[in-house]
């Protein structure tokens, strides 16, 4: 009878503890990446084959996914699958984990939990600068959004992005007749088919990122006009080409020169094309695009035919090697029409699978010398964030992930924090376990239903051991009475 109080009393311990952690799961079951406790229980020790009573055999955390719920809101973050963010503490340096996603930019513009500690991970870093000048950062004079591409290798991600200052108010006529001719037309046209030409080239190289790949050459083909002056002798007289199934030709003006001259400043005038002849009379015809194929055919004078000699063939390239070409192009293309040119490559390398090298994550792209505009628009995708500076958008950061050997000993310190239990395990990368969406956060995955249900079970078992105890108290009255 004493053992029946005392079977009683486990019960009531035991399932007070179970009722206030069920409690505990549906007043949570709104708290964002909320994980249910669940309680285990064990009999105690027997005695004669008698038990002696129950307890409490463990509180663990359910880490199954919740669901998650789209916000919209450019920080908000959540992982499907596997994981937890790593998060700093700055008041006591210690490292916790979390799988809330509810984020913001703290004052010094660096990605933070609601609450203030730090969310770790992988920031960029400028890797390549091309400039015209000694500008290492846009500023508003580069008016002009000329490319901007984001790029996922097999180790590594990356953002491409180039400005130009405004192109169509510095351009004006420049060269000689016959040589390096070029109008202020001429020169726009040109830089806006080599601008077509590098987001061709980015798009490229996006669809299959290999560094360092190989350089693209341009096309130079040369036609020996020699006897032009013994050719051409009267208003009659012309010389002529096809370019692209085009007819280009110019009638004799003035005197030979000057007609051989003209008809090179002609072809110049074409787009992506550059024309030039020399004294002799060697007409050199230079495709600007590198890696273009420029179909010239039917030279002659007075129907005359003349053969042509390609110099330098075309050559594509591949990878960055033909990026870098394309973009060579287009940057002496602007610097020919007074303008200036800067891309920029943002860069950030897979994490290792100790996650060495994380730290604390700006977000302000004056601070990240990449723009003199302090704020961007934000946003996550797959874990990466991205700032968008008109119409740029500069590849800025990467939220990492970790998983444990044994993640269910990780133990709550509230806030939705977890630290290292004795048991968990060295975090490690975890970033091929999940997805992390941007724009929407992981629900509690609290089931009310299942723990209204458990409330229920766990209030009847506490009023049963109490009815135990009276029970065995009753007995131990009885016996009592008895004796008397």
């Amino acid at each position: 009878m004493i053992s029946g109080l005392w079977n009683g009393v486990s019960g009531l311990n035991t399932f007070e503890r179970a009722l206030t952690t069920q409690s505990n799961n549906v007043t949570n079951s709104n708290t964002i990446a909320h994980k249910t406790d669940v309680i285990s229980f064990e009999d105690m020790m027997y005695q004669s084959r008698y038990g002696k009573g129950v307890n409490v055999q463990a509180v663990e955390k359910n880490f199954s996914q919740g669901s998650v719920k789209i916000t919209n809101n450019p920080l908000d973050v959540a992982i499907e699958g596997s994981g937890f963010f790593v998060v700093l503490d700055t008041n006591d340096d210690k490292t916790y984990y979390s799988r809330a996603g509810n984020l913001k930019m703290g004052t010094d513009g660096t990605l933070e939990t609601i609450d203030g500690h730090k969310i770790l991970g992988s920031s960029s870093t400028i890797s390549n600068i091309t400039s015209s000048d000694d500008t290492t950062q846009f500023n508003s004079n580069y008016t002009k959004s000329i490319a901007s591409e984001l790029i996922s290798g097999t180790t590594y991600d990356q953002s491409i992005n180039a400005k130009s200052t405004n192109y169509n108010q510095t351009a004006v006529d420049s060269g000689v007749s016959g040589s390096d001719f070029k109008t202020a037309g001429g020169k726009v046209s040109n830089i806006n088919v080599l601008i077509a030409d590098y987001n061709e080239k980015l798009k490229l190289y996006s669809a299959n990122p290999v560094i360092p790949g190989t350089s693209s050459t341009s096309q130079v083909n040369q036609i020996d006009f020699s006897d032009f002056a013994t050719q051409i002798q009267d208003d009659g007289s012309f010389i002529e080409v096809y370019v692209e199934g085009d007819l280009i030709r110019q009638y004799f003006d003035t005197d030979q020169q000057t007609t051989m001259n003209k008809f090179a400043d002609k072809l110049s005038v074409l787009k992506g094309i550059d024309g030039s002849v020399d004294s002799n009379g060697l007409l050199s015809i230079t495709t600007l695009i590198p890696g273009k194929d420029v179909r010239i055919t039917s030279p002659a004078i007075n129907n005359r035919g003349y053969g042509i000699y390609e110099s330098t063939k075309p050559v594509l390239g591949s990878g960055q090697a033909m990026v870098n070409s394309s973009r060579d192009a287009l940057k002496t293309a602007l610097e020919n029409a007074d303008a200036k040119f800067l891309e920029m490559t943002n860069f950030i390398p897979y994490a290792d699978n100790n996650l060495s090298s994380i730290g604390q994550m700006q977000l302000k792209l004056d601070s990240l010398n990449i723009s003199e505009n302090v704020f961007g628009t934000l946003s996550v995708e797959n874990g990466l964030i991205y700032a968008k500076d008109d119409n740029n958008t500069f590849l800025i950061g990467r939220i990492e992930t970790v998983n444990f050997p044994n993640p269910d000993s990780l133990v709550p310190q509230g806030s939705t924090l977890y630290s290292i239990g004795s048991d968990t395990g060295t975090p490690q990368n975890a970033n091929s376990l999940n997805k992390i969406t941007g724009g929407a956060i992981e629900l509690s995955n609290t089931n009310l239903s299942d723990d209204l249900v458990d409330l229920m079970v766990y209030q009847r078992a506490y009023q049963s051991s109490s009815k135990s105890i009276t029970t065995a108290d009753e007995f131990l009255k009885t016996a009592i009475e008895l004796k008397k």
